[in-house]
């Protein structure tokens, strides 16, 4: 019954963990009123757990591109009922995308370059869109430090601030554990 909440690529099985977090949406589904109509057409791709450091875990549910907006409708409620649901565990919803490498060819009937959305810094780009939803971004600067190393301060809206505080260093580990980048959180005023 839960696996019409979870559609694979290729038709593949879910493993323990995502079949559990399907069960939960269709709990959701089933149970709240007020979630109910808008949850009914969606559905996820993948979920998995990832460790943020002092022992603490989030929990990144993959949803279709397509369906991205319609689950950023619902976005803050179904998030917080989630988080409930996995106790001390933040639920962090982001787009499934493609990355296409540089030497992308399309087929004979559409010439052309690959999109901009696929490159690899517009998808990584879009990541950290998602993950922070619904703060937005103020403002990006990238500080190279003296070993070479490479860190994205990240300017998040001021008005947030008492909202997103808490989470800034699980948003950090997230995307850090996604696209191999260091990321610091601040907050523009």
């Amino acid at each position: 019954m839960s696996n019409q909440k979870i559609k694979k690529a290729g038709g593949a099985e879910p493993d323990e963990f995502e079949a559990q977090v399907a069960q939960e949406l269709l709990n959701l589904e089933m149970t709240s009123t007020e979630l109910k109509a808008s949850l009914s057409d969606l559905h996820i791709t993948a979920a998995k757990e990832v460790d943020c450091g002092a022992g603490r875990k989030a929990i990144i549910i993959y949803v279709p591109f397509k369906l991205q907006r319609s689950f950023q409708k619902v976005q803050a409620r179904l998030v917080r009922e989630l988080e409930k649901k996995f106790s001390g565990r933040h639920v962090i919803i982001v787009a499934q995308r493609n990355i296409l490498g540089k030497s992308y060819a399309r087929s004979q009937k559409t010439k052309g370059l690959r999109p901009r959305s696929r490159t690899l810094t517009a998808v990584q780009d879009a990541i950290l869109e998602d993950i922070v939803y619904p703060t937005e971004i103020t403002g990006k600067r990238t500080r190279c430090k003296v070993d070479g190393r490479r860190v994205l301060k990240v300017y998040l809206d001021g008005r947030d601030q008492a909202n997103v505080e808490g989470r800034t260093d699980t948003y950090a580990a997230v995307y850090g554990k996604l696209t191999n980048k260091q990321v610091s959180f601040h907050f523009s005023s």
